[in-house]
């Protein structure tokens, strides 16, 4: 028998009883469901109480605990969140570096373009009122092939 010939049987099986324990559910007494359902609701409550709340900790290498651990207040301990404050202080004075010199860069290429249609404007045999002159929009506009 094939693997998936398996899988198929097993899958026709769970759905045989899955379907008569619905069939059985009904024919159950309320006052029986309703034991049931406390047992149920009393199970999940002992179950949830096994459970221990975990808080999420960043790990480092080579040392156990959290970053904030305030036990631990050696000289080591000390200095090493000294370092951790001054990466995270000088990551974001290169992000910030960075940032405004990508505006700065930006702007650079705005003036640029904006120096090269001056130039071409002035270098034209057309005199700049033309430009501004809102008939000549709608003749640069017009399509020579209608």
């Amino acid at each position: 028998m094939s693997l998936n010939q398996r899988e198929i049987q097993e899958r026709r099986f769970a759905r045989e009883i899955r379907s008569a324990l619905d069939a059985s559910a009904d024919a159950v007494p309320a006052d029986i469901a309703e034991r049931l359902a406390a047992a149920r609701r009393m199970a999940l409550a002992a179950k949830k109480a096994e459970v221990p709340a975990t808080v999420p900790q960043l790990a480092l290498s080579g040392r156990q605990g959290s970053i904030l651990d305030a036990e631990d207040d050696t000289p080591l301990h000390r200095a090493g969140a000294w370092l951790r404050r001054l990466a995270l202080l000088w990551t974001l004075v290169v992000l910030v570096a960075g940032l405004t010199g990508i505006y700065q860069w930006q702007q650079q290429k705005r003036v640029e373009e904006l120096a090269d249609v001056d130039a071409a404007m002035l270098l034209d045999d057309l005199p700049p009122t033309a430009y501004a002159d809102q008939g000549f929009h709608v003749f640069l506009k017009h399509d020579p092939d209608q």
